[in-house]
């Protein structure tokens, strides 16, 4: 005889009602999402991940953010470690230009070199972005080590990966982690691994010549600038002596000082413009176009442009009262360093 299943009882059926449904989803308003993505720049899974965790809370996401972005950072750096990073940008940033109408003749500036895997993030905002808050970092934090001359120095690269990353934009704002903390956060966001290559700087916290007849200034031009941040796939620095008898008259005249930065950022141009290795003395090898003070003055707009740079110099600085033709002095380039990306440390 044929037996009937049994039906199962209220009591039974409640109980499987209750192990088998689940409760509704929390649903994220928008709104709060979109705040979430302004402050963080992650994606919208992301930001609804993190809402979800955090009851809504805009603070608590960005909290929740931060110690995910450690546990996988970490990982994902690990991951992507052995990739090579033959893309990226120069990044350059210059904190004073030297002697002025206000100031006493101080120089600071740094230049480092950012890579990564490929060209698409190497144009980033958010690697252009990186890339300038560590030049600023190395401009800031740099000491003056060496003895002589001014000249540009290699800084530490693992000194500057544990110093505390400032902001380019927000110099004001306390830092929310390391050089090296934002390297590893950065390589969550855009998924590619990045390496921060080389750094150096340029400091003299003081006027070297207390007589007044003598200043150093910099001159600084990026290649190929990215959404308005000095960075670049080639730039360079210049630093540039200024020397005349007239030298504190010449900083007081404020058509004298526009003329001077227009010459500066010539100065810098042209070195990127040309394959500039050397000012005066170059290797027997070198060719007239690779020797600065020979080569034609194409950047400087005016009545010197095409004269050999030496030349140009010369007659700017009498033609802007720096000098005059009985006098000795004027504008002089004593170093400079130029960077792009990619190239043999040597050059």
């Amino acid at each position: 005889m044929l037996r009937l299943a049994q039906r199962p009882s209220q009591s039974c059926r409640a109980l499987l009602t209750c192990r088998y449904s689940t409760e509704p989803p929390q649903k994220i308003p928008l709104a709060l999402v979109a705040e979430l993505r302004k402050q963080s720049l992650v994606s919208i899974s992301k930001a609804r991940e993190a809402l979800t965790h955090s009851d809504g809370s805009i603070t608590g996401a960005l909290e929740w953010l931060q110690h995910d972005l450690i546990a996988t950072g970490t990982a994902k750096a690990a991951k992507v470690s052995s990739r090579s990073t033959n893309e990226g940008v120069v990044g350059v940033s210059v904190l004073s230009h030297g002697a002025g109408l206000n100031t006493v003749g101080g120089v600071r500036a740094a230049m480092v070199e950012l890579n990564c895997e490929t060209d698409f993030v190497g144009r980033n905002d958010i690697f252009a972005k990186l890339a300038a808050d560590i030049a600023h970092t190395a401009a800031f934090i740099s000491e003056v080590k060496q003895q002589g001359p001014v000249r540009f120095t290699p800084l530490v690269l693992d000194e500057l990966r544990d110093a505390p990353l400032l902001s380019h934009n927000d110099p004001s704002a306390a830092p929310n982690g390391t050089v090296s903390s934002a390297i590893r956060d950065t390589i969550v966001k855009v998924g590619e691994n990045i390496s921060l290559r080389r750094a150096s700087a340029i400091i003299e916290n003081a006027a070297p010549a207390p007589t007044g007849t003598s200043a150093l200034r910099l001159g600084s031009y990026v290649h190929g600038s990215l959404h308005g941040i000095a960075c670049g796939r080639v730039a360079a620095v210049a630093l540039i002596n200024l020397r005349s008898p007239h030298l504190q008259k010449f900083l007081r005249d404020e058509a004298a000082r526009t003329q001077l930065g227009l010459l500066e950022r010539s100065i810098a141009r042209q070195i990127v413009g040309f394959d500039t290795l050397g000012i005066k003395n170059m290797p027997e090898n070198a060719n007239d176009d690779q020797v600065l003070y020979t080569q034609p003055f194409i950047t400087l707009a005016g009545e010197f442009n095409g004269l050999p740079v030496e030349e140009a110099l010369e007659k700017w600085s009498n033609a802007n009262g720096l000098a005059e033709s009985t006098e000795e002095g004027g504008a002089v380039v004593l170093d400079f360093l130029k960077w792009s990306v990619g190239e043999s440390e040597q050059q």
